[in-house]
Protein backbone atom coordinates (compact mmCIF):
# COMPACT_ATOMS: atom_id res chain seq x y z
CA UNK A 1 0.00 0.00 0.00
CA UNK A 2 1.16 3.49 -0.76
CA UNK A 3 2.05 5.46 2.36
CA UNK A 4 -0.11 8.54 2.83
CA UNK A 5 -0.92 8.79 6.55
CA UNK A 6 -4.36 7.54 5.60
CA UNK A 7 -5.59 7.45 9.18
CA UNK A 8 -5.52 11.24 9.24
CA UNK A 9 -7.50 11.84 6.07
CA UNK A 10 -11.01 13.16 6.09
CA UNK A 11 -13.42 10.33 5.38
CA UNK A 12 -15.59 10.71 2.33
CA UNK A 13 -15.54 10.47 -1.43
CA UNK A 14 -12.10 12.03 -1.78
CA UNK A 15 -8.84 10.14 -1.78
CA UNK A 16 -5.39 11.48 -2.45
CA UNK A 17 -3.73 12.61 -5.65
CA UNK A 18 -6.84 12.49 -7.84
CA UNK A 19 -8.17 16.02 -8.48
CA UNK A 20 -11.80 16.52 -9.36
CA UNK A 21 -10.51 18.79 -12.13
CA UNK A 22 -7.45 16.98 -13.55
CA UNK A 23 -4.56 19.19 -14.62
CA UNK A 24 -4.22 19.92 -18.31
CA UNK A 25 -0.63 18.81 -18.76
CA UNK A 26 1.35 19.49 -21.89
CA UNK A 27 4.89 18.78 -23.02
CA UNK A 28 5.51 22.35 -24.08
CA UNK A 29 8.57 24.18 -22.81
CA UNK A 30 7.63 27.10 -20.58
CA UNK A 31 5.44 27.68 -17.57
CA UNK A 32 1.71 28.17 -17.94
CA UNK A 33 -1.34 29.03 -15.86
CA UNK A 34 -2.88 25.91 -14.38
CA UNK A 35 -6.46 24.78 -14.68
CA UNK A 36 -8.19 26.10 -11.56
CA UNK A 37 -8.12 23.62 -8.64
CA UNK A 38 -6.22 21.05 -10.71
CA UNK A 39 -3.46 20.84 -8.07
CA UNK A 40 -5.68 20.96 -4.96
CA UNK A 41 -2.85 20.00 -2.58
CA UNK A 42 -0.82 23.10 -3.46
CA UNK A 43 -0.71 25.67 -0.66
CA UNK A 44 0.72 29.15 -0.30
CA UNK A 45 2.81 29.68 2.83
CA UNK A 46 2.50 33.34 3.76
CA UNK A 47 4.22 35.53 6.37
CA UNK A 48 2.80 38.52 8.19
CA UNK A 49 4.18 42.03 7.77
CA UNK A 50 2.14 44.71 9.49
CA UNK A 51 -1.51 43.90 8.94
CA UNK A 52 -0.93 42.03 5.67
CA UNK A 53 0.29 38.58 4.66
CA UNK A 54 2.65 37.91 1.75
CA UNK A 55 3.48 34.75 -0.19
CA UNK A 56 6.93 33.38 0.59
CA UNK A 57 6.88 29.66 -0.26
CA UNK A 58 4.78 26.82 -1.53
CA UNK A 59 3.78 23.66 0.28
CA UNK A 60 1.82 20.45 -0.10
CA UNK A 61 -1.21 19.29 1.85
CA UNK A 62 -0.51 15.64 2.72
CA UNK A 63 -3.33 15.06 5.24
CA UNK A 64 -6.27 17.01 6.59
CA UNK A 65 -4.09 18.76 9.19
CA UNK A 66 -0.56 18.45 7.77
CA UNK A 67 1.42 20.42 5.21
CA UNK A 68 4.86 19.54 3.82
CA UNK A 69 7.29 22.33 2.93
CA UNK A 70 11.01 23.17 2.94
CA UNK A 71 13.00 23.86 6.11
CA UNK A 72 14.58 26.94 4.55
CA UNK A 73 11.12 28.50 4.25
CA UNK A 74 10.76 28.69 8.04
CA UNK A 75 12.04 31.48 10.27
CA UNK A 76 11.44 31.76 14.01
CA UNK A 77 11.01 35.53 13.66
CA UNK A 78 7.97 35.32 11.40
CA UNK A 79 4.27 34.70 11.87
CA UNK A 80 2.78 32.45 9.19
CA UNK A 81 -0.50 31.35 7.75
CA UNK A 82 -1.25 28.60 5.23
CA UNK A 83 -3.60 29.45 2.38
CA UNK A 84 -5.33 26.44 0.83
CA UNK A 85 -7.53 26.21 -2.25
CA UNK A 86 -5.92 29.27 -3.84
CA UNK A 87 -5.55 29.89 -7.57
CA UNK A 88 -4.87 33.61 -7.92
CA UNK A 89 -3.01 35.22 -5.03
CA UNK A 90 -4.42 38.65 -5.91
CA UNK A 91 -8.01 37.49 -5.52
CA UNK A 92 -9.59 37.84 -2.08
CA UNK A 93 -12.87 36.10 -2.82
CA UNK A 94 -12.01 32.71 -4.29
CA UNK A 95 -14.64 30.09 -3.56
CA UNK A 96 -13.33 27.18 -1.52
CA UNK A 97 -10.13 28.87 -0.34
CA UNK A 98 -9.23 29.22 3.34
CA UNK A 99 -6.35 30.58 5.42
CA UNK A 100 -5.33 28.63 8.54
CA UNK A 101 -2.65 29.45 11.08
CA UNK A 102 -0.10 26.79 12.09
CA UNK A 103 -0.51 24.99 15.40
CA UNK A 104 3.04 23.68 15.19
CA UNK A 105 5.99 23.80 12.82
CA UNK A 106 8.48 20.94 12.78
CA UNK A 107 11.75 21.55 10.98
CA UNK A 108 13.91 18.47 10.41
CA UNK A 109 16.22 18.10 13.39
CA UNK A 110 19.24 17.71 11.09
CA UNK A 111 18.48 20.66 8.82
CA UNK A 112 21.82 22.10 7.69
CA UNK A 113 21.37 25.48 6.03
CA UNK A 114 25.06 25.77 5.13
CA UNK A 115 25.28 22.53 3.13
CA UNK A 116 21.54 22.43 2.30
CA UNK A 117 20.87 19.05 3.88
CA UNK A 118 17.50 17.72 5.15
CA UNK A 119 15.60 20.69 3.70
CA UNK A 120 12.18 19.55 4.84
CA UNK A 121 9.58 20.67 7.38
CA UNK A 122 6.05 19.83 8.48
CA UNK A 123 3.32 22.26 9.46
CA UNK A 124 0.45 21.11 11.62
CA UNK A 125 -2.60 23.24 10.92
CA UNK A 126 -4.52 24.66 13.88
CA UNK A 127 -7.71 23.08 12.54
CA UNK A 128 -8.26 20.20 10.09
CA UNK A 129 -9.41 21.16 6.63
CA UNK A 130 -12.52 19.80 5.02
CA UNK A 131 -11.53 18.04 1.83
CA UNK A 132 -13.31 19.40 -1.24
CA UNK A 133 -12.89 19.89 -4.98
CA UNK A 134 -10.54 22.79 -4.21
CA UNK A 135 -8.63 21.24 -1.30
CA UNK A 136 -7.43 17.65 -1.10
CA UNK A 137 -4.22 15.90 -0.06
CA UNK A 138 -1.49 14.66 -2.34
CA UNK A 139 -0.30 11.08 -2.38
CA UNK A 140 3.25 10.38 -1.29
CA UNK A 141 5.55 7.81 -2.92
CA UNK A 142 6.65 4.56 -1.39
CA UNK A 143 9.62 4.81 0.93
CA UNK A 144 12.87 4.69 -1.04
CA UNK A 145 11.22 4.97 -4.47
CA UNK A 146 13.52 6.38 -7.15
CA UNK A 147 12.18 7.97 -10.33
CA UNK A 148 13.71 6.97 -13.68
CA UNK A 149 15.72 9.41 -15.75
CA UNK A 150 13.54 11.79 -17.79
CA UNK A 151 10.35 10.88 -15.89
CA UNK A 152 7.89 13.68 -16.79
CA UNK A 153 7.09 15.57 -13.60
CA UNK A 154 5.57 18.99 -13.02
CA UNK A 155 6.59 21.72 -10.63
CA UNK A 156 3.82 24.04 -9.46
CA UNK A 157 3.93 27.34 -7.64
CA UNK A 158 3.61 31.10 -7.63
CA UNK A 159 7.35 31.72 -7.99
CA UNK A 160 8.98 34.38 -10.15
CA UNK A 161 8.07 34.11 -13.81
CA UNK A 162 11.72 34.59 -14.78
CA UNK A 163 15.00 35.41 -13.07
CA UNK A 164 14.44 38.69 -11.22
CA UNK A 165 10.88 38.92 -12.53
CA UNK A 166 7.61 39.32 -10.64
CA UNK A 167 5.86 36.61 -8.66
CA UNK A 168 3.03 34.97 -10.55
CA UNK A 169 -0.53 35.93 -9.65
CA UNK A 170 -2.10 32.70 -10.94
CA UNK A 171 -0.67 29.31 -9.98
CA UNK A 172 1.81 28.08 -12.59
CA UNK A 173 2.86 24.61 -13.74
CA UNK A 174 5.92 23.58 -15.71
CA UNK A 175 7.17 20.29 -17.09
CA UNK A 176 10.50 19.34 -15.49
CA UNK A 177 11.84 15.93 -16.57
CA UNK A 178 13.79 14.12 -13.87
CA UNK A 179 17.58 14.07 -14.13
CA UNK A 180 19.07 10.89 -12.70
CA UNK A 181 21.50 11.03 -9.78
CA UNK A 182 24.48 9.95 -11.86
CA UNK A 183 24.01 12.86 -14.25
CA UNK A 184 23.09 15.49 -11.66
CA UNK A 185 26.21 14.77 -9.59
CA UNK A 186 28.64 15.17 -12.49
CA UNK A 187 31.28 17.81 -11.86
CA UNK A 188 29.87 20.14 -14.53
CA UNK A 189 26.35 19.76 -13.13
CA UNK A 190 25.78 20.00 -9.36
CA UNK A 191 28.61 17.72 -8.28
CA UNK A 192 28.79 16.70 -4.63
CA UNK A 193 26.28 19.34 -3.51
CA UNK A 194 23.52 16.93 -4.51
CA UNK A 195 23.04 13.90 -2.26
CA UNK A 196 21.03 10.73 -2.71
CA UNK A 197 18.31 12.30 -0.53
CA UNK A 198 17.61 14.79 -3.31
CA UNK A 199 16.08 14.59 -6.77
CA UNK A 200 16.96 16.84 -9.72
CA UNK A 201 14.60 17.92 -12.49
CA UNK A 202 15.01 20.23 -15.47
CA UNK A 203 18.45 21.60 -16.30
CA UNK A 204 17.95 22.15 -20.02
CA UNK A 205 18.46 25.91 -19.65
CA UNK A 206 14.86 26.65 -20.60
CA UNK A 207 12.76 26.07 -17.50
CA UNK A 208 13.18 25.58 -13.77
CA UNK A 209 11.61 26.44 -10.46
CA UNK A 210 12.36 29.97 -9.29
CA UNK A 211 12.26 32.15 -6.18
CA UNK A 212 8.88 31.78 -4.51
CA UNK A 213 8.42 28.16 -5.63
CA UNK A 214 10.48 26.92 -2.67
CA UNK A 215 8.75 24.35 -0.50
CA UNK A 216 6.29 23.45 -3.26
CA UNK A 217 5.74 20.06 -4.86
CA UNK A 218 7.29 18.11 -7.71
CA UNK A 219 4.25 16.22 -9.01
CA UNK A 220 4.69 12.94 -10.87
CA UNK A 221 1.84 10.88 -12.32
CA UNK A 222 1.27 7.18 -11.70
CA UNK A 223 -0.02 4.75 -14.35
CA UNK A 224 -3.46 4.82 -12.69
CA UNK A 225 -3.66 8.59 -13.20
CA UNK A 226 -3.05 9.60 -9.58
CA UNK A 227 -0.28 12.01 -8.65
CA UNK A 228 2.51 11.50 -6.13
CA UNK A 229 4.56 14.36 -4.74
CA UNK A 230 8.16 13.18 -5.12
CA UNK A 231 9.96 16.40 -4.28
CA UNK A 232 9.98 19.57 -2.21
CA UNK A 233 11.54 22.54 -4.03
CA UNK A 234 14.88 23.16 -2.29
CA UNK A 235 17.42 25.14 -4.35
CA UNK A 236 18.57 26.19 -7.80
CA UNK A 237 21.42 28.06 -9.42
CA UNK A 238 22.50 31.46 -8.07
CA UNK A 239 23.26 32.36 -11.69
CA UNK A 240 19.59 32.29 -12.67
CA UNK A 241 16.47 30.17 -12.60
CA UNK A 242 17.05 28.57 -16.01
CA UNK A 243 20.77 27.91 -16.09
CA UNK A 244 21.97 24.95 -18.22
CA UNK A 245 23.18 21.88 -16.32
CA UNK A 246 21.87 23.36 -13.07
CA UNK A 247 18.47 21.71 -12.72
CA UNK A 248 16.11 22.49 -9.89
CA UNK A 249 16.96 20.41 -6.83
CA UNK A 250 14.25 18.97 -4.64
CA UNK A 251 14.29 17.22 -1.29
CA UNK A 252 13.42 13.63 -2.24
CA UNK A 253 10.21 12.86 -0.36
CA UNK A 254 10.64 9.08 -0.60
CA UNK A 255 13.84 9.39 1.47
CA UNK A 256 11.88 10.98 4.33
CA UNK A 257 8.79 8.78 4.55
CA UNK A 258 9.92 7.27 7.90
CA UNK A 259 10.53 10.78 9.29
CA UNK A 260 7.15 12.06 8.08
CA UNK A 261 5.49 8.98 9.52
CA UNK A 262 7.18 9.45 12.90
CA UNK A 263 6.50 13.18 13.15
CA UNK A 264 2.88 13.00 12.01
CA UNK A 265 1.82 9.89 13.88
CA UNK A 266 3.77 10.07 17.14
CA UNK A 267 2.47 12.97 19.26
CA UNK A 268 5.34 12.65 21.74
CA UNK A 269 7.78 13.55 18.98
CA UNK A 270 6.24 16.96 18.35
CA UNK A 271 8.73 19.68 19.18
CA UNK A 272 8.95 23.23 17.97
CA UNK A 273 12.08 23.30 15.85
CA UNK A 274 12.44 26.47 13.85
CA UNK A 275 15.50 28.14 12.45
Amino acid sequence: MKFVILALFVAGAYGCGLPTYPPIVTRVVGGEDVREHSWPWQVSLQYQSGSNFYHTCGGTLIADQWVLTAAHCISSSRTYRVYLGKHNLKSNNEAGSIAISPAKIIVHENWDSYRIRNDIALIKLSTPVRVSDAIMPACLPNSGEILPNKAPCYVTGWGRLWTGGPLADALQQALLPVVDHATCTRSDWWGTLVTDSMVCAGGDGQLASCNGDSGGPLNCQNPDGSWDVHGVVSFGSSMGCNYPKKPSVFTRVSAYIPWINKMALNPSSFVDRVT
